[in-house]
């Protein structure tokens, strides 16, 4: 498949862009950073379409780009340093109350998959995007067993964070 073109290539960004910021969002929550790395992962999509060959789904294939850039980028920043979820949100001017009480759970939840080891990160916000565990396996390059046994320990993990019982 030769390189997309300007028109394919922003098709295909504009279609996955909210899946895209949402898992940029789990490697960063500072905006700036976060904006850097989406455009660091669209040159990556950009890139390696030419190397999808129509086996699984398109949107794995670009969750699995996404997220091996994430991870070298954040990689050679922790070198260099030695150191998602809008979609079903309640209107907050439907109801503000419900809305300041979803934003904060939103951002409890956001804030203890960031805490989470990335290769446990990796998997529940996949999941949080609606991946089966098929599509997660597919992304990651893992066996579909060790998707299912990471996300129940993440989800453990995520429990212990946010003092819920299980």
């Amino acid at each position: 498949m030769p390189l997309p073109t300007s028109a394919d290539l922003q098709s295909i960004l504009r279609e996955h862009w909210p899946m895209l910021s949402r898992l940029a969002y789990s490697y960063t929550p500072d905006i700036a950073r976060r904006d850097d790395l989406l455009q660091e992962v669209s040159i990556a999509v950009w890139q390696a379409l030419p190397r999808w060959r129509g086996e699984g789904s398109l949107r794995a294939f670009i969750a699995r780009v996404a997220h091996n850039r994430s991870v070298d980028v954040l990689a050679t920043e922790q070198r260099l340093s030695a150191r998602v979820l809008d979609d079903g949100w309640p209107d907050p001017n439907a109801d503000p109350l419900r809305h300041a009480e979803a934003q904060q759970q939103r951002d409890e939840l956001l804030s203890a998959v960031i805490s989470l080891p990335l290769g446990y990160r990796q998997v529940v916000s996949l999941a949080l995007e609606g991946f089966s565990h098929r599509e997660i396996s597919d992304a990651l390059g893992l066996e579909e067993n060790a998707v299912a046994q990471r996300l129940s320990r993440a989800r453990r993990q995520l429990r212990d964070l946010m003092g819920a019982s299980p």
